[in-house]
């Protein structure tokens, strides 16, 4: 399988060959597919310096006239390796880290293996002193480990080039606000965490940013520790899907919030871009537009202003940078509560249609630890392959391990799950945490209001609040204030937050979202 990933690599990945060049040796290859097909990659590479990517059927098209080919080779190649190449570099995202971490190991453990055998060879013929010298000339494949690095060596360029590339790679996408308040922190490499108090939609996040990681083509493996049953998962699952409930009084016609703008509903908007001509507010206050209305105001306005129009344009500056977003309401009629085979067709279309790669795993509570997901994920990569670019754990206040005390204990879990995210492809790692009691009397989290053990911050890469008013006016709208906790590059303040539309009666926790 490995050989089958390198040939991958010296297909579609400039920056794969020029990192295994130093430690390339097609004398340990295995299969001739290989040696032959990446042989024609290198000589693609040294004239070109780049990868073929598309130009390989090209290439062997060539290499067929010149009759060269060993005819059963050549069936081989054209009919079982090069389609199959094609389609799987096509429908996965190459991974550049780990295919170069499983290159090095590959290559190592057969030169030392070939090395072994011509030992024991030349010792049983006799020649001892030759064998002697052949250990004493022994020298390991590739200099340094992926853990030290002279930075006098000119590999030391490409390890800061890939610090650059790596670290900013996004592997979960949100648009608009959202986009601008989080996206550089979902990261490959990073390990985030949501906080929240209870029922406060965590689970539904975790499942919007595997889902979407998903929509992208990135692998996801989603570690369900206890909050939830298999079947209940995949019942919100499928609510996400297809944005209806499986419950009647969720069924039909309902309120649902959508963005607006403070100028637009006060009328006080002069922009020909300005969505309509009328406001609903007119007499009320800025700061009783954006954070005062109750639900059943925005209800009442909607059905006495039937021809009012929301506006959140896209285009409009002011509304990009500036405080001056506001929640409207629209009457959304749903259908039918949602039954079991809309519930099929949504994940044969999204998942089996697709081939996207979604692993779930599901514990009872209290018996998922850091050592059984490895475990988990060991066993996927070699049954399937299948090596994850987002590890998704929900959540992780329920996971276990071999510490008595529970403070410890928690320390251990987090360092283990920070552990996750710098290992195999460093995969983006996200999981959800519960603030404390305190945090059910506040409108806005601090960094005080962790549960058990402080020392979570000083794992994460990024922890962002989940935040509704104490009296649940926000709730009943569909509102939810994320503010920064802990953003390990840069600066932040726990009083930077953005506002976010959601509908969680159809398993939408982001809708939209402004500033």
């Amino acid at each position: 399988m490995i050989e089958r990933k390198m040939m991958i690599g010296c297909i579609v990945s400039t920056d794969f060959l020029k990192q295994v060049s130093n430690i390339w040796d097609p004398t340990l290859l295995e299969t001739r597919e290989a040696k032959r097909i990446t042989a024609w990659c290198w000589e693609y590479f040294n004239k070109y310096d780049k990868a073929p990517g598309k130009e390989i059927e090209s290439i062997f098209n060539a290499k067929m006239k010149t009759g060269k080919i060993p005819k059963d080779i050549a069936e081989m190649l054209e009919e079982e390796i090069l389609p199959g190449l094609s389609k799987e570099f096509k429908e996965e995202e190459f991974n550049l880290e780990y295919v170069l971490e499983e290159s090095q190991k590959f290559f190592k453990e057969h030169k030392l293996l070939k090395m072994a055998g011509d030992i024991v060879a030349l010792v049983e013929s006799g020649e001892s002193i030759e064998a002697e010298r052949l250990a004493i000339e022994y020298k390991p494949t590739f200099n340094g480990t992926k853990e030290d690095l002279d930075l006098s060596d000119p590999i030391a360029l490409e390890r800061v080039n890939k610090a650059f590339t790596t670290s900013n790679e996004c592997l979960i996408h949100y648009p608009y606000h959202l986009g601008e308040f989080w996206n550089n922190q979902l990261v490959r490499g990073g390990f985030v965490a949501l906080m929240g108090p209870e029922k406060r939609g965590k689970t539904f996040w975790l499942l919007d940013m595997a889902l979407r990681a998903s929509k992208d083509g990135k692998r996801v493996a989603f570690f369900q520790a206890g909050d939830m049953t298999e079947g209940q998962q995949l019942v919100r699952l499928c609510i996400y899907l297809t944005k209806k409930s499986n419950l009647e009084r969720y069924a039909g016609p309902i309120w649902e919030a959508t963005k607006d703008c403070v100028r637009n509903q006060m009328n006080t908007c002069t922009k020909r871009m300005r969505s309509c001509n009328i406001g609903v507010f007119e007499h009320k206050t800025f700061n009783e537009v954006r954070h005062s209305l109750t639900q059943e105001d925005l209800i009442k306005a909607h059905q006495d202003n039937p021809e009012y129009v929301s506006c959140a344009h896209h285009k409009c500056g002011e509304y990009k940078t500036q405080k001056i977003g506001a929640p409207w309401v629209k009457l959304v009629d749903v259908g039918p509560a949602l039954e079991s085979f809309e519930a099929q067709a949504s994940v044969a279309k999204f998942f089996l249609q697709t081939n996207r790669k979604f692993k779930l795993s599901t514990h009872a509570n209290g018996t998922l630890s850091i050592r059984q997901m490895k475990a988990q994920l060991a066993i996927w990569e070699s049954q399937d392959d299948f090596i994850p670019d987002v590890i998704i754990v929900d959540y992780a206040d329920l996971l276990t391990g071999d510490t008595k005390e529970f403070r410890h204990l928690q320390n251990e879990i987090w360092k283990g799950l920070r552990a996750l995210s710098q290992e195999k492809g460093q995969p983006l790692v996200i999981t959800a945490t519960q603030a404390d009691a305190k945090s059910y009397d506040q409108d806005r989290l601090t960094t005080s209001n962790f549960s058990e053990d402080k020392r979570k911050y000083a794992h994460v890469t990024a922890m962002f609040g989940l935040n509704q008013d104490t009296k649940f006016r926000e709730k009943k709208i569909g509102l939810m204030r994320i503010n920064e906790l802990v953003i390990r590059e840069g600066e932040f303040i726990t009083s930077n937050e953005i506002t976010v539309v959601q509908n969680l009666k159809r398993g939408r926790p982001f809708i939209g979202s402004y500033w």
